[in-house]
């Protein structure tokens, strides 16, 4: 079977099987169509609470170290998780009202059949993510990739940075093997040599070359950027006016606590890295060197068409259905995050 068309059935049946268990639980019923354009309540009614996702703790921990004032309803549950098939699942069984997570998730919730809005965007310009390659591998440049196996997470923006590479390369995806798999079990793949390469977030380099980097592995960086950085929800949860009120008043702060982090990297190396992610402070330094300057633009045209490309990249290979994005956003959140942050932090 064509390894294009093996994966896409293989995703494609269990987005079907999720599909039919999600449908309760996301898609708007008659009597919410149209919610998503009633005004934004004014205050948080009292009583109101959310399950905000918070990967490795850093929300909360950059909500307490930037002393951000408190928040006007109730965090009943922060979950530390981040990738998007697993946001997406947390989604689906009402575990998880908000989330943080780059532009591919919301594609392949939709394709799913799941209706979720995006509320929050931020623009990254620089790489987030560079490729590291098993140990004792010979790989150079993403050309080298011709003919090898290759971690690739459908849901993810990952999986999204590995297809543009692939197409700034002038790679077919039938020149490679393209193995499905979430990122957190890339690290694992690597290491058994399951895969010859997989995408790592530029913060999980560093853990992943102190232990194989002596052993052959390395890394290869390209200029492939993943642009967005977003906040969504369920569509059932912003059809209730007081947690969408409460998302509302979550976005500042939300911007405010990555602007903080940004202007104060020694901290944050020593609080983040160091304390709770176990790395040296070489390189945690290493790390926020590469950070991307947070960025809230105003509007979203920029935003609607990296996703609309995004969408259409996936389409070209098989992997989900062509469709227009704009109904993944909910245009009543659109310049929060831009009004709560300087000037210099806006595009």
């Amino acid at each position: 079977m064509h390894r294009r068309v093996f994966l896409s059935s293989l995703l494609g049946a269990s987005a079907a099987v999720a599909g039919l268990s999600g449908c309760a639980k996301g898609e708007p019923s008659a009597d919410t169509e149209g919610a998503a354009t009633q005004p934004l309540a004014d205050k948080v009614p009292a009583g109101t609470s959310l399950k905000i996702a918070s990967y490795l703790g850093q929300q909360q921990l950059q909500f307490r170290l930037a002393k951000l004032p408190e928040l006007p309803f109730t965090v009943s549950n922060w979950l530390n998780i981040g990738a998007g098939p697993d946001v997406i699942n947390a989604f689906r069984a009402g575990s998880l009202d908000l989330a943080n997570n780059a532009g591919i998730p919301p594609i392949q919730a939709h394709y799913q059949g799941y209706d979720a809005k995006i509320v929050a965007i931020g623009i990254t310009r620089k790489p987030n993510y560079l490729f590291a390659t098993k140990p004792g591998s010979d790989i150079r440049t993403v050309r080298g990739f011709k003919g090898k196996r290759l971690a690739f997470s459908q849901g993810q923006a990952q999986g999204v940075v590995l297809l543009r590479a692939l197409k700034q390369a002038g790679l077919k995806y039938d020149e490679v093997t393209l193995v499905p798999l979430t990122s957190n079990q890339f690290f694992t793949a690597l290491q058994s040599g399951q895969v010859d390469v997989a995408p790592l977030a530029i913060s999980q380099a560093p853990a992943y070359l102190k232990q194989y980097a002596a052993k052959g592995a390395h890394t290869i960086a390209t200029g492939v950027v993943d642009l967005l950085n977003l906040l969504w929800a369920p569509q059932s949860v912003l059809n209730d006016s007081a947690k969408a009120a409460a998302i509302a008043a979550y976005i500042p702060q939300w911007a405010q606590g990555q602007v903080w982090a940004y202007e104060h990297p020694d901290v944050w190396n020593e609080e983040f890295y160091v304390k709770t992610q176990n790395l040296t402070l070489q390189q945690a330094q290493g790390i926020t060197r590469l950070a991307n300057k947070p960025l809230f633009p105003p509007g979203w045209d920029e935003a609607v068409k990296w996703e609309q490309e995004t969408a259409d990249l996936l389409a070209e290979g098989g992997f989900v259905k062509k469709f227009d994005v704009s109904s993944l956003f909910d245009h009543r959140f659109e310049s929060i995050a831009a009004k709560a942050v300087p000037e210099e932090y806006r595009t």
